[in-house]
């Protein structure tokens, strides 16, 4: 799973690294190198350029054919831990933080999503807990060797408050889950599943609301090589969500950062995703 990651660039940064070209959020979020369920984090979505916020207007937007002008990739600030539109309560959300990659098209709280409300969670690095031999389990950091972000599948849903009139900017709520697959095996001695990570290449196909063929959305769902990736040891100060800072992501005692081997590893449904082991690129 996951269930904890850090995300501490600027929005300018994530403009230009995701090409976004609408800024659709109010306000800049902190950096937070401690990322928890419920907490509001930034998404890249592709939408209309003139929706409204929520409801029968937005859905109408994103619809194939739609008049309302091209749509445009934008950058929205959303809480993580998806609400479906269907939910009753929006505590619901803190058990919706995590899709499986092997049953996200049908599974009844994802399916609509998946279909058409997709997005890209940028990520600096996550957290896994790894059980040691007689010990408590020790956190352990995973990020690209480059310094760039980690791309999350994501999906994203809109949530009418009843208790909230339709005028008022907070009547619709905006929440997202990370995609997760199996881990390959230089991470599964750490945890068995990982986020899905998206290769740049096809961002704009993952992005885009008209795409609704399952199976060709399901092509996209391939592991990256695990290349470009570094883990090592963190202090356990990241286990409390009231923790916070770039302390959180620094090795701790002899953990130094260690680079992972190229692997090969199989989407959902798909043949193996290959890669070459000279490049030590994660995508």
């Amino acid at each position: 799973m996951c269930g904890r990651y850090a995300s501490a660039r600027k929005r300018i940064e994530l403009l230009e690294e995701f090409s976004v070209q609408s800024d659709r959020t109010a306000e800049e979020l902190k950096p937070d190198y401690n990322v928890a369920p419920t907490k509001p984090v930034y998404a890249v979505m592709t939408r209309q350029p003139d929706d409204r916020d929520g409801g029968e207007g937005a859905a109408a937007a994103q619809s194939p054919g739609s008049s309302h002008g091209a749509a445009q990739r934008q950058l929205r600030i959303v809480r993580w831990g998806l609400v479906p539109f269907w939910a009753k309560d929006v505590k619901i959300g803190s058990r919706m933080i995590n899709a499986r990659a092997e049953t996200v098209a049908e599974k009844p709280a994802f399916r609509r999503a998946f279909a058409q409300r997709r997005c890209l969670l940028p990520a600096d690095g996550y957290y896994e807990w790894q059980q040691q031999d007689g010990g408590p389990k020790q956190p352990i950091y995973i990020t690209r060797t480059d310094g760039h972000s980690l791309a999350f599948a994501g999906l994203y849903e809109l949530w009418r408050d009843p208790a909230v009139p339709r005028d008022d900017p907070d009547a619709w709520l905006w929440t997202a889950t990370v995609i997760t697959t199996s881990a390959p095996d230089e991470l599964g001695h750490i945890h068995d599943r990982m986020p899905m990570v998206i290769d740049p290449a096809t961002w704009a196909d993952w992005l885009d609301p008209a795409n609704r063929e399952v199976s060709d959305l399901r092509s996209l769902l391939v592991p990256a090589a695990v290349g470009g990736l570094t883990t090592y040891p963190v202090s356990t100060t990241v286990n409390s969500v009231r923790n916070n800072g770039p302390s959180l992501i620094e090795p701790i005692g002899s953990g130094l950062a260690t680079p992972l081997a190229t692997s090969v590893a199989k989407a959902p449904g798909t043949g193996a995703a290959t890669r070459d082991a000279g490049d030590g690129a994660l995508f």
